[in-house]
């Protein structure tokens, strides 16, 4: 028996197709703790989940989601193609397995999920990602940790915009340029490690203290900012208690002092690498 969804606005994509603006992630979670995860996550309230083949769980989710006793268009899910898949002949097999691992039918989304631009590659790679869109194969495709330059090729060579481009973003990571140029192109911004992890950032006293004005914890500070400012976010945690918080965002208002204070703490600082040297 699942418990009724959380009050989750959509964000309405380039494309006319709507996703959660806040989903469920499993990066470095294995495949039977991604099952477990995402079934607590969907009791939850949680209808985005987001997987790649690089995390090794497309087949957890997928179960989860089966399980789950939720009709598959109730459930919103995204996987991605790994940079060794670049190029049309290894993306459509890529594509096909991912597929056949998550035993869901027709994905929501699928991102590319590096540019790697040494290989010079994504641009034929997105071409493909089209293709198979205009296939009914995918309901809508997209980019992940594609820099501006990225998104101007892909665009110019194949006329077509991604509808996200999901990238790492959290109080000391902001991209405001990289989000003012999705803002101009339509491309809906998706923040991947929202919470900073490894970095201090819950710890932060700018932080805490908001918190404690609230009444909430730092990450649930963060993740309204997330949804404050436009972005999709895709927490991750294997803890229920946790996974739950994370969906208790609706009940509180961050002020406009808040986000001040919040916009303060921009250190243009990356945990994972450079989109720009990854694969250079």
């Amino acid at each position: 028996m699942t418990s009724a969804p959380a009050l989750v606005p959509d964000v309405t994509l380039l494309d006319g197709r709507a996703i959660p603006q806040l989903g469920f992630g499993v990066f470095k979670v294995d495949d039977d703790t991604a099952e477990t995860a995402v079934a607590h996550a969907l009791a939850a309230g949680y209808r985005l989940i987001d997987t790649a083949k690089l995390y090794g769980n497309e087949a957890g989710v997928g179960r989860a989601v089966r399980a789950s006793g939720l009709p598959r268009e109730d459930v919103y899910v995204t996987t991605k193609i790994w940079n060794d898949d670049h190029g049309r002949e290894r993306t459509l097999r890529a594509f096909d397995a991912s597929v056949e691992r998550l035993g869901l039918g027709v994905p929501d989304l699928v991102l590319i999920h590096w540019p790697f631009p040494g290989q010079d590659l994504y641009s034929e790679t997105w071409s493909t990602l089209v293709e198979l869109r205009d296939a009914g194969r995918v309901r809508s495709v997209g980019v992940s940790n594609f820099q501006p330059a990225h998104l101007a090729r892909i665009i110019a060579d194949s006329g077509v915009t991604p509808v996200v481009n999901q990238v790492e973003l959290h109080p000391y990571l902001q991209q405001r340029a990289l989000r003012e140029i999705h803002a101009e192109l339509g491309i809906a911004t998706e923040a991947w490690s929202p919470l900073g992890r490894d970095t201090g950032l819950l710890d932060d006293p700018v932080l805490v203290a908001i918190a404690a004005r609230h009444g909430v914890t730092p990450a649930q500070v963060v993740l309204r900012w997330h949804l404050d400012i436009g972005n999709i976010v895709i927490p991750k945690s294997v803890t229920p208690s946790r996974i739950q918080a994370n969906l208790d965002v609706f009940d509180f208002a961050l002020t406009e002092e808040d986000h001040e204070e919040i916009a303060g703490l921009d250190r243009g600082a990356r945990i994972g690498p450079d989109p720009d040297v990854l694969g250079a």
